[in-house]
């Protein structure tokens, strides 16, 4: 393992976060911590993940859509943001693309991704 490498594991390994094994084309849950003037609290955010950035290395993000009142809201997250305050797997979807940005021209019934029903987690990883 590189030096470079080495220290991004270190610092992700500080953080302690338990990120679940998501890839585009699931529905995930991402609870995002929301700071209003003094107070804080934490505001759930559900959609489609259609893309993931840099892995899952310290810069890694990842970009989840939804439809809120008929209108198509894309939000961008950092992976190991100290905001996120838990990512939850809804449903797994069964994509071929690695970024389903086609998704954003999509409406009604040609926008749906078929569940997978058999997923297995890749061993070293908890689902």
């Amino acid at each position: 393992m590189d030096l470079i490498a080495q220290l991004e594991a270190e610092q992700i390994a500080a953080l302690g976060k338990n990120i679940p094994d998501f890839k585009a084309g699931d529905t995930i849950r991402v609870g995002y911590k929301v700071t209003e003037g003094t107070r804080s609290r934490v505001q759930n955010y559900e959609g489609v993940c259609i893309s993931r950035k840099n892995g899952s290395g310290i810069a890694g993000s990842f970009t989840v859509r939804k439809i809120s009142f008929g209108e198509g809201v894309e939000r961008v997250f950092p992976l190991h943001s100290t905001n996120i305050d838990s990512i939850t797997v809804v449903r797994r979807g069964r994509v071929r693309r690695a970024k389903l940005y086609y998704l954003r021209t999509r409406r009604g019934k040609s926008a749906r991704i078929a569940e997978v029903t058999n997923y297995k987690a890749p061993k070293g990883a908890e689902a």
